[in-house]
């Protein structure tokens, strides 16, 4: 028999996983909510995590990136034009540059130009309101996330449901922030240490 792993996406931004050595038998199956259920919610928000939460996920997948005060928000990429209103705010119209991060050239804003006080003056939008226009009604309800934040979401979920709830972190681009000078696993273990991950 072969071991193999099934996924299936969800329409709530799910992920069904489950191992599986027969396909005949019946298994065990994990949902990983990666962005949240960004099907129902601006991703990479708290509110997409909690609905996420709500509906059943056993596990919770924030993409990370650090701001210039190298504090861990939850972004799907450090480029945040798509995901936040930035390019309305005319103060940062001087941060927009255009850099190459792992072979790809981007313009846009980046979270490591920003403080996160200055992030906090940002609302979270909906990254593809063509594919989830239904999300769009949530565009500016949310601010950026910290990881912090989102920790002490799940705390309270679990209290909440009385179910073990995970986190499956992704640092995004570790290469490209090393050479910024952020070492952004040195920033993430301690705190999944600290809370008992």
């Amino acid at each position: 028999m072969r071991l193999g792993m099934m996924l299936r996406p969800l329409g709530i931004g799910l992920v069904l996983l489950g191992a599986v050595q027969n396909p005949t038998e019946s298994v065990a199956q994990i949902l990983i909510a990666h962005r949240g259920a960004s099907g129902e919610r601006p991703e990479h928000t708290l509110a997409a995590y909690e609905r996420a939460i709500d509906a059943g996920a056993d596990f919770i997948e924030p993409d990370l990136v650090p701001t210039k005060d190298g504090v861990l928000v939850a972004r799907h990429e450090n480029e945040i034009s798509g995901t936040t209103d930035v390019a309305d705010h005319p103060e940062f119209a001087s941060r927009r540059k255009t850099v190459t991060i792992d072979g790809e050239t981007l313009t846009g804003w980046f979270t490591e130009d920003f403080t996160l006080a200055e992030l906090r003056t940002l609302r979270a939008r909906e990254r593809l309101p063509q594919v989830r226009p239904a999300n769009t009604r949530f565009d500016g309800l949310s601010q950026v996330p910290t990881f912090a934040e989102v920790l002490t979401l799940v705390r309270a979920k679990e209290a909440e449901t009385g179910r073990r709830i995970g986190i499956y972190p992704e640092l995004k681009h570790p290469a490209w922030f090393a050479a910024q000078g952020f070492d952004t696993a040195a920033m993430l273990l301690p705190m999944l240490d600290k809370a008992g991950y």
